[in-house]
């Protein structure tokens, strides 16, 4: 019989495999420039992350407009 321990394992484990799964895949040729900013995307961020269409910074900045965090 499955005791609290047991239970929460399979909810994290389950946990993980949802995180997993949805991790961003991109594909596709990179741009050369960010779309928001115009400035130039380093070659080791083209390479690192296939079909990147921006900069670092402005990628942070999505991510956490994706995940509704404002900015005062």
């Amino acid at each position: 019989m499955a005791d609290i321990c047991d239970d929460a394992d399979d909810v994290i484990e389950k946990t993980r495999q949802h995180a997993l799964a949805n991790i961003p895949r991109y594909t596709g040729i990179s741009a050369f420039e960010c779309e928001e900013c115009g400035e130039d995307i380093p070659e080791d961020r083209r390479e690192a992350v296939k079909g990147v269409k921006l900069c670092a910074p402005c990628g942070s900045l999505a991510e956490l407009k994706a995940k509704g965090v404002r900015r005062a």
